[in-house]
């Protein structure tokens, strides 16, 4: 790892570490974190997954985790077919209920962004707007053991296709041997390969696989590090690996994001992904995000469900909310 090679993309590195951004250095700074109390970061997360919920406020809670939600379908058997079936459910998720709001994104395979993007049509777009984004997983995903070369032409190839968004995989190989400057150096590359041709960028969330990292302080480690090497988001799995998501997890990455916001403005955004399935629980999460980043974060640019099966229950709970025989979650809302 040397300066010259991070320095355009890893302005944040820099700014925080300072101009001698080296192996050395970034090690001190990752391993000088504080330790997690992690009694007190479980007992903090369940103590946020029980409060009371105003009846008035469900049907906001209900409609926001629809606008949050990355649909997904990333199997290898996915089709032409069954990507635009995707696609026409992220743009009209009931169709007896053309009051439902779209989702964020759709979440494919790289070979399969000119199919979605052909698909969504004039609904591609901004999902802050209203829109909806198209999300590639690249990087050897959900392995991630690829060489550079592989992981920053799959991520080029998927961004000149159309993707919004790439969901990169760490090497946890690398990370969870203490090669710190390698998986930062690998992100920064990926970040790169992120530039379309009139110089903006796909936005990239780092996917840390946080179910194989073990530990939270690991935890707490890589997601400084995504964010230092360029990260607009960092995500806790692929889905692919148990366990994925958990609400403390979350709530640790939530509060690595707030700290790096009181220290530079900046927001950067947090996606839970695999696990969450129920309305109950996603509307623990949205109370999470609230209590530690503030509602601001309750917005497509800067939170996102990893979960398309989750989709099918809000939608049920939100039916029943509508006809008057609803049996949804007793957990908080945001008002």
């Amino acid at each position: 790892m040397t300066p010259s090679a991070a320095l355009a993309p890893a302005e944040r590195a820099l700014g925080l570490i300072g101009p001698d951004l080296t192996e050395k250095s970034l090690r001190l700074h990752l391993e000088g974190l504080s330790g997690i109390d992690a009694v007190g970061l479980e007992e903090r997360a369940a103590a946020l997954g029980t409060r009371s919920i105003k009846t008035t406020s469900k049907a906001w809670a209900l409609d926001t985790i629809i606008r949050l939600v990355d649909l997904t379908t990333l199997e290898g058997a996915d089709t032409d077919g069954k990507v635009r079936s995707l696609v026409a459910k992220a743009m009209n998720p009931d169709a007896s209920d053309p009051t439902v709001p779209r989702v964020a994104a759709v979440c494919v395979y790289g070979d399969m962004v000119p199919t979605a993007v052909d698909a969504l049509g004039s609904a591609h777009g901004d999902p802050d707007e209203g829109n909806i984004s198209v999300a590639a997983v690249a990087t050897a995903f959900p392995s991630g053991r690829a060489s550079l070369a592989v992981k920053t032409l799959d991520t080029a190839e998927a961004v000149a296709a159309g993707a919004d968004e790439i969901d990169m995989v760490i090497d946890r190989g690398a990370f969870l041997s203490g090669n710190y400057g390698l998986v930062f150096d690998q992100i920064v590359a990926v970040k790169e390969a992120c530039r379309r041709e009139d110089g903006s960028y796909a936005h990239l969330k780092v996917i840390l696989e946080t179910g194989e990292l073990n530990t939270y302080d690991n935890v707490r480690r890589a997601s400084w590090l995504a964010i230092l090497a360029g990260g607009d988001f960092i995500k806790t799995s692929t889905g692919k690996v148990s366990p994925a998501a958990t609400l403390p997890v979350t709530l640790l990455m939530l509060e690595v994001v707030r700290d790096w916001h009181r220290l530079t403005g900046e927001r950067i955004g947090v996606k839970p992904a695999g696990g969450i399935r129920t309305s109950k629980d996603a509307i623990k999460y949205l109370v999470t995000v609230a209590e530690t980043v503030g509602e601001e974060w309750l917005q497509p640019h800067l939170f996102r469900f990893g979960a398309s099966s989750l989709l099918n229950d809000v939608l049920l709970q939100r039916q029943k909310l509508t006809t008057g025989r609803y049996s949804g979650p007793d957990y908080v809302t945001i008002d």
